[in-house]
């Protein structure tokens, strides 16, 4: 039985999201029910759980007790009452979602393609049904898991509130109610996920706390899927994209090795971007409502989250300023290349790094582990040569502010690396390959829609023909012209 209660807890935020997303009428203007559905059931579960751990901050903050009256009761008649609003205003149909879901699993495709697509859904499954049994065969075992994140957990599910953490020298000064870890100031975004799976079963469990993993997971390869297809993406390539993403193996680790807070700033990252990407191309203001949302959780995630989501703005500025956007943002790249060399030659701090310029740069460890671990599959290799052969495609309207996003994304990951002390971390190709993770998948969402750019004219030139003449007795009655 607490076990279906672990079900219906999971299931909540979810629900949650979704219901947002039906309310506010989002995604518009899809091209198909599948793509609308799979946009929703990706971006549904992040916000959904971005929502309950703001729910959950805010039912501390009054003096109530985590439970399921406190958490789950109000967000489940919030969730009612938005389906039924949804329902009303047409944007949500319960008798369509086996329809739409069959489309889902069974497309309309040629026959090759569509053996191909069971394949790729079959090994999907599978590949999600043994990340499942890791996560429930193993108790938390990640260093920085279990000394800066489950520690919070432990102690909030305990008390059933959010208990102050403070620095060493608070603590054993004596602060009143206060507890101690190895990083007091993370923020709580994680631990209070892990919270609600353990309220959910009914007991402490340090293995069941972390299925969260999993299914943020899924929804962020459902969403990827659902954002390449609302670029006019084919099914198959779509479907494609979104394995790659699934098949990143530093991705999977953390899904197997849950705990850390890598894969929740990866995906809260990606779609954040994906929606922002959406707006350009579309200007309608319910995806910049999602986008801002994401955007603004990001910091609740990692500390980094505040930087990771600043390299938004230049996908902003490109988007609200065509002709003069790429000028303006590449301008802005210089400045902040030059303040940084200033910046390191002082004593300055950002985020709890010191800035520091390293002139002997860390190119080997860099290098090996992009390039020649088994962190990222092709990913850089495939990456950089699409970048290499399409360059210009990169620069057009249509793909320019995601490319400029990816390309902040990349000076962010090169600043850590060389001006920080993190560089001397590259040895042990842990905190860079795992700030690697946070653009990883957006850039395979990049890659997809570049080679979908290079593809498109042949396939257009391919799929032309002659059409038949207007007396041709075909093009009256509506058949194929006799080859």
């Amino acid at each position: 039985m607490e076990y279906v209660a672990l079900a219906l807890g999971l299931a909540l935020p979810w629900a949650l999201g979704i219901a947002v997303l039906a309310a506010l009428q989002w995604p518009v203007g899809a091209a198909s029910a599948s793509e609308a559905c799979a946009l929703r059931i990706g971006y549904g579960y992040c916000i959904g759980a971005l929502l309950l751990t703001l729910w959950m901050r805010g039912v501390s903050a009054i003096g109530l007790r985590f439970g399921w009256s406190s958490i789950a009761a109000p967000l489940a008649v919030i969730t009612v009452g938005l389906c039924v609003y949804a329902v009303r205003r047409g944007q949500l149909s319960f008798t369509a979602i086996p329809a739409t879901i069959r489309s889902l699993l069974r497309p309309e495709l040629p026959r090759w393609q569509q053996l191909l697509w069971t394949f790729i859904l079959s090994w999907l499954a599978l590949r999600y049904a043994l990340l499942a049994a890791e996560i429930a065969w193993r108790p938390l075992y990640p260093w920085d898991a279990w000394i800066q994140w489950a520690t919070k957990a432990r102690v909030w599910y305990e008390l059933g509130y959010m208990a102050p953490f403070v620095t060493g020298d608070r603590w054993l000064a004596g602060a009143p109610g206060a507890f101690f870890d190895a990083s007091p100031n993370y923020p709580a975004t994680v631990p209070l996920l892990q919270v609600w799976s353990c309220i959910a079963l009914g007991r402490w469990d340090d293995t069941v706390m972390n299925w969260p993993w999993l299914l943020l997971l899924i929804a962020l390869v459902v969403a990827v899927y659902g954002a390449l297809r609302g670029e006019v993406v084919r099914p198959l390539p779509a479907l494609l994209g979104a394995y790659l993403v699934a098949s990143l193996p530093l991705l999977d680790v953390h899904v197997a090795l849950a705990g850390y807070a890598d894969l929740p700033m990866a995906a809260t990252y990606t779609l954040a971007a994906l929606a922002l990407y959406r707006w350009a191309l579309r200007r309608d203001v319910r995806d910049a409502i999602v986008a801002l949302f994401l955007a603004l959780c990001g910091a609740l995630i990692k500390t980094p989250g505040i930087v990771w989501m600043l390299t938004l703005l230049p996908g902003v500025i490109v988007a609200l300023l065509p002709r003069r956007g790429m000028r303006i943002v590449g301008a802005a790249f210089a400045i902040t290349a030059l303040l940084l060399l200033v910046l390191a030659r002082t004593d300055t701090t950002l985020l709890g790094y010191p800035l520091h310029l390293d002139f002997q740069l860390s190119w080997r460890p860099l290098s090996e582990g992009l390039f020649l671990f088994g962190n990222w599959n092709l990913l850089w290799y495939g990456a950089i040569a699409l970048a290499f052969c399409a360059w210009r495609h990169l620069r057009e309207p249509k793909l320019a502010p995601l490319a400029v996003i990816v390309a902040a994304g990349l000076g962010f990951l090169l600043m850590v690396a060389w001006f920080t002390i993190a560089s001397a971390w590259l040895a042990e190709q842990t905190t860079f390959n795992r700030a690697t993770l946070h653009l990883a998948p957006l850039v395979i969402c990049l890659s997809v829609l570049l080679w979908h750019e290079l593809v498109q004219p042949m396939t257009a030139m391919a799929g032309s023909a002659p059409g038949p003449s207007p007396d041709d007795p075909s093009a009256r009655g509506g058949g194929m012209p006799e080859a």
